[in-house]
């Protein structure tokens, strides 16, 4: 055992969420690209919902105030990310035009595109879901891909393929699109994606069509709880296997009991738990997995003990040890 003489007073309060300068786990903020393998990136913006649910933009800011209390070990990995990969704090996206949509999607993509460019892999934080698409335009075909079109985990409890109108609300590029123009854009191979937890009262009942149009292997929960998560997983590593892999969570597809902080809450189907939600994403260990996002937090309605932001910070931790995991088996 460790004797408490060998801790510094920093490393005694390391953990504790509520002490020092919040950044994401606790990480090192800056942005020397050189010094970087893995890059926490806050994505303030909420100009993509379209909804008077506008407070998605302060998710970044939640999260780094927790997440140090998350900065562990990973248990079923057997490894310390944090020794054994340089990840870094690399700060907010700026939106300097934050009402305006697509100026923001465009500021996203000019941010990602810097980080691609040095192969430095990025795991978000948002903001709503329309930050993926600003994200993903830039990683489709870019160095981490090897030029590639990206194929996509899509967790959510939504499709977010949107093709009956080309806006919503005035955005365009918006939460509810960007599942569709990635793949026109040829950014998203649909054929070798998956979307999964999609559940709820839909607007209509052809709400799934297209996603089955555009290729999309599409798992809704009562399919998903049918087949069982052996199953499931079974369909996504097949589906994904040899692809460069970009995971998009939406915190909406946990159960609310779960994650009750969210936009567009569906309360009328049990959603994910998060015993296997981790199973899900660990299913892609040794995945070319290189990205990933957390979205749709609002952190104006989580639970005193910010249970949300908590949960988002574990889902942020899985797929930052995917990645972290990859560059340690092939060092």
């Amino acid at each position: 055992m460790t004797d408490d003489a060998d801790f510094t007073p920093e490393q005694m309060m390391d953990s504790l969420y509520w002490w020092g300068v919040p950044t994401l786990f606790g990480c090192e903020h800056h942005k020397r690209l050189e010094e970087i393998d893995i890059a926490l990136v806050g994505v303030p913006h909420s100009a993509g919902n379209g909804t008077t649910e506008r407070d998605q933009h302060l998710g970044p800011r939640a999260v780094r105030n927790v997440s140090r209390q998350l900065r562990r070990v990973h248990l079923e990995y057997n490894f310390d990310p944090w020794k054994t990969t340089h990840i870094a704090d690399v700060g907010d996206v700026p939106f300097p035009e934050a009402n305006d949509n697509e100026a923001c999607i465009q500021r996203i993509s000019d941010f990602i595109t810097e980080l691609d460019q040095a192969e430095i892999n990025p795991v978000s934080i948002g903001g709503d879901h329309s930050i993926t698409g600003g994200i993903v335009q830039s990683l489709g075909g870019g160095k981490l891909a090897a030029g590639q079109a990206v194929s996509l985990l899509h967790i959510d409890a939504h499709t977010d393929v949107f093709e009956q109108l080309d806006h919503f609300l005035g955005a365009k590029k918006s939460a509810a699109h960007w599942g569709s123009y990635l793949v026109h854009q040829g950014d998203v191979d649909a054929g070798s994606s998956v979307q999964l937890g999609l559940r709820g009262n839909p607007r209509t009942l052809d709400w799934l069509q297209p996603s089955y149009d555009l290729g999309y292997e599409v798992i809704p929960m009562k399919r998903y709880r049918q087949l069982g998560i052996a199953a499931t997983c079974e369909i996504i590593r097949k589906r994904l296997d040899g692809r460069p892999v970009y995971i998009t969570f939406d915190l909406d597809s946990l159960d609310p009991t779960v994650a009750p902080a969210v936009s567009n809450l569906e309360p009328a189907e049990e959603g994910l738990r998060m015993d296997e939600t981790r199973t899900l994403l660990q299913c892609l260990r040794g995945f070319n997995v290189i990205g990933g996002d957390v979205v749709c937090m609002m952190p104006t309605k989580d639970s005193p003990n910010n249970i949300t932001a908590y949960v988002a910070s574990a889902i942020m931790f899985e797929i930052m040890c995917l990645i972290a995991d990859r560059k340690l088996a092939s060092a």
